[in-house]
């Protein structure tokens, strides 16, 4: 009984070490470091799902995001008859593809988007706040969770909070975010990230 006892205590022993050593190195990086990481990431691409709603309407699709630089792409696939589209943005200038194949730049791009989500989103933080970072261009509030990753962000009249995160290769990523500006809202689920 007493060797069964042992046994046991050595194998839960072992489990615990063996945990210990595979937790991701990252957890130990601090915040400061993490983030100046973060945000120095120029390309990457995830795969997910997208919900926009404000007080009187809502619009769904999968999202497939690339990150280039500072140009972002997004490719939204609606459901039957509720409106796709593909959209560019180099940092200043937006292109909008509706699902008929039907192109616009510029001010009228910025009005098909607002036609389609029912408001306009933060394209310029997008890139960063996707990523679990401010916006290092502007001043932000920062709220840590345990393991001092992002949990709440305000910046630039958006408040963004991150409900979930996934390890993914050196850096812990948002799994889900929310971003809220007013009556509108914005869900990021996100399934799967690419990194270089």
């Amino acid at each position: 009984m007493r060797l069964t006892r042992m046994l046991t205590l050595a194998t839960l022993l072992a489990l615990c070490v063996s945990a210990c050593r595979t937790l991701p190195s990252s957890m130990g990086i601090p915040w400061p470091e993490r983030r100046l990481a973060l945000q120095a990431l120029e390309h990457y691409g995830f795969h997910g799902q997208l919900s926009a709603a404000t007080a009187t309407e809502g619009f769904s699709a999968t999202l497939n995001w690339q990150q280039q630089g500072v140009a972002s792409e997004a490719q939204l696939r609606a459901s039957l008859g509720m409106g796709s589209a593909h959209l560019i943005f180099d940092g200043e200038q937006l292109q909008f593809t509706a699902s008929n194949g039907s192109q616009v730049a510029g001010v009228a791009a910025h009005e098909a988007m607002i036609s389609l989500l029912g408001f306009e989103p933060p394209l310029t933080s997008l890139r960063y706040w996707l990523l679990g970072v401010p916006d290092p261009r502007a001043p932000g509030e920062e709220a840590l969770d345990a393991a001092q990753r992002l949990a709440q962000l305000s910046q630039g009249g958006w408040q963004i909070n991150y409900d979930d995160y996934v390890h993914q290769g050196a850096h812990w990523l948002p799994g889900l975010v929310t971003l809220r500006h007013a009556d509108a809202r914005l869900k990021v689920h996100i399934r799967h990230w690419q990194l270089p």
